[in-house]
Parts: C-alpha cells; structure tokens; sequence
C-alpha cells in the first residue's frame, strides 16, 4: 500500500468517527479567534474557553483591548501560562490592527504572522476557521499521529505540514485537521497508548510502536498485546 492509499484510508477512517468538526475554541469573529488561538498555546482548549468569556467582558475587540493595559490582560488571562508574553503580545496586536487595519483582522499568511505572538500554526487556524482557506495547522497531536501512521518523517512540524498537505486533498485540509486533533485527544493520546486497540494504529501504525508497546507490558504481570500490526513503514 503507498502512503497516498493508506491516506485515503485513514481519511475515510476519521470521517466516519467525526463526520461534524466544530471548532473547539470559542470565539464571535476572526479577532476572537485570533486571541484564543494565541492563549492556547502551551494550555488546554478547556482552560482556554473558561478563561475567554471573561477576557471578552473587558475587551472583544482590537479598539477596546488596546486600550486597557497590558498588565489588566494579564491578570485575566494568568491560567492560560505564558500570561506576560501573551498579554504583551495580544495588547500590541490589538493595537496594530487599530491602528493599521481598521480593526480589521487580516487575511493573508504573511500579514498574520507579522502580528506580535502570532507564529505559523497561528495564523494557519484564523486562515481555515475564520476565513475558510485552505491550511493544515499543525499542532502537537497531528504532529505525532502522522508519524505513527508513517504519512511524515516527524523530524518537525514543517515537514509534517508538507507531507499531509501532499497527501490529502486541499477541499480536505480546513475539517482533516481537527478530525485528527479529536482524534488523538480520544484514542491516540501521547502516553498510555495501546496500538491494538486504536482505531487506526492498529491498521497502520508504525510497528515500533507494538514493539515498544509489548516490551512495556512484558514488565507488567499479566499485561496481555494483541495482535501483530497488519503494516509496516
């Protein structure tokens, strides 16, 4: 099988299990957005959305968080981590979009990442779920799923966002990539992962993965595998 095939298959694999992809971080429009991308980084969509509704009472848009202090953001958003870099980096956005873009937030790859905090992955979500562009962010989850399903080297995020955009169709890349998110916080999570039992690794995961899973288990009385992996990359 080639690593387009199996592509395919595991595509048809995570629409079946996810055939709606809401996106999980709550926002009202592309600046929202923008914001709660930013806060996600290093912290958990939940704190995330627990944490936005109150940063949304003070200020929601780029004219009204500019205007606060910086150090007023950081007090609201502190559980997100990384609160004095994120809250200098969310007031001197705000402040350009005021003042550069009318409010506006921009559309383009390029303009985004000039945004202060706004990196690659970033600007990569507010193109797809705000603006529908086609892009394939890549986040730790699908960082690591690819490389399991052998669809990408895994030697970083850069090439894993070429090999999947090679892979898969452009109409595909704004939902695939969510599916996948969801799919590794629900069956595929970093540690304690069984690759009998998954879904998809069981079918194609990389066999180091058994290995390293039986080799685990031989060191826990009564640990029972399952069955060999059906491929290898």
């Amino acid at each position: 099988m080639t690593r387009k095939e199996k592509a395919t298959h595991i595509g048809a694999i995570l629409a079946a299990l996810y055939p709606e992809t809401p996106v999980p971080l709550q926002h009202r429009d592309p600046y929202t957005l923008l914001v709660a991308v930013l806060l996600s980084a290093q912290c958990t969509d939940e704190r995330v959305n627990r944490i936005t509704p109150l940063l949304w009472a003070k200020a929601s848009t780029p004219e009204a968080m500019s205007a606060l202090d910086v150090s007023e953001i950081e007090e609201v958003i502190r559980p997100c981590g990384l609160s004095p870099a994120k809250s200098k980096a969310i007031h001197g956005l705000s402040r350009i979009l005021r003042d550069q873009y009318g409010g506006r937030v921009p559309d383009t790859i390029g303009e985004l990442e000039a945004l202060p905090g706004v990196g690659h992955k970033t600007a990569s979500v507010v193109m797809s779920q705000a603006f529908g562009v086609p892009a394939f962010p890549v986040d730790t989850h699908i960082h690591r799923l690819a490389w399991r399903w052998g669809l990408s080297s895994g030697k970083n995020v850069v090439q894993t966002e070429k090999d999947l955009m090679s892979l898969f169709p452009r109409e595909e890349w704004n939902t695939l990539h969510l599916r996948i998110i969801f799919f590794g916080r629900e069956h595929c999570p970093a540690r304690g992962h069984n690759p009998y039992t998954c879904p998809i690794c069981h079918l194609y995961g990389r066999k180091v993965l058994f290995r390293e899973f039986d080799k685990a288990a031989s060191r826990k009385p009564g640990k029972k595998t399952g069955s060999p992996a059906k491929t290898d990359n």
